[in-house]
Order: C-alpha cells, then sequence, then structure tokens
C-alpha cells in the first residue's frame, strides 16, 4: 500500500513513470462507458424483440399483468393479451407496456445476474 503512495505522490510530484496519474481519471470514464452501453444493448434487444413478437408469445407487462399474445394491430402499435383461460378475459396494452418475453426456452427483456 506503502508504495502506491510514494509512487502517487511521485507523479504527481512529476519524478514517477509518465502516465499513471492518467489512470486514476481514465478508470471511472471506462467504467461508465462499460455501464451506458450494457443499458443501450439491453433496449435494443428488447426492441427487436418486440418487433418480431407473435402470436402465442408469452408475456409480462410493466404493470406486472401475465399474458399470452392474441393478435397485434401494426399500425397502432396495439397487442391483445389474454390473461385468463377459464374466463377467456382479454386486455388491450401497447407494446411499449411490454417488458419481457418468455417463448418457449428463450427469455427477453430480462437482465442477467450471474
Amino acid at each position: 500500500m506503502l508504495n502506491w503512495l510514494t509512487l502517487f505522490a511521485q507523479t504527481e510530484q512529476g519524478q514517477g513513470p509518465p502516465g499513471w496519474s492518467y489512470v486514476f481519471y481514465l478508470l471511472p470514464v471506462l467504467l461508465v462507458i462499460m455501464l451506458f452501453r450494457s443499458g443501450a444493448k439491453q433496449k435494443k434487444d428488447l426492441h427487436k424483440a418486440l418487433t418480431a413478437l407473435k402470436k402465442n408469445d408469452k408475456v409480462v407487462t410493466q404493470a406486472g399483468i401475465l399474458g399470452v399474445v392474441v393478435a397485434i394491430k401494426e399500425n397502432e402499435d396495439e397487442v391483445t393479451l389474454k390473461v385468463d383461460d377459464t374466463s377467456n378475459t382479454r386486455i388491450r396494452v401497447l407494446k411499449s407496456s411490454i417488458v419481457r418475453i418468455t417463448s418457449g426456452d428463450t427469455t427477453v427483456g430480462e437482465t442477467k445476474t450471474s
């Protein structure tokens, strides 16, 4: 620990290796770039999945409603979901309110925690 402190102190005085002081400024910038890139990638993947949305896909909305896609109106960006099998209850939602699509083995829109 003492070696890093002396190296940093020497760098500040102009006696240490050139460029070491820039590492302390470059590291946070790289972390911020990686953070924004990850969010943009998730948003891009969800948008691609919403454009490929088809009938019988299982979805989750922002409000936490679970449903199965019954009909899609492309011009109005509206999706009809069947939310109950016994009473055949259906609701209409906007495509933008869908946050997760689960059809078969693939799940799009959720964050990876591992």
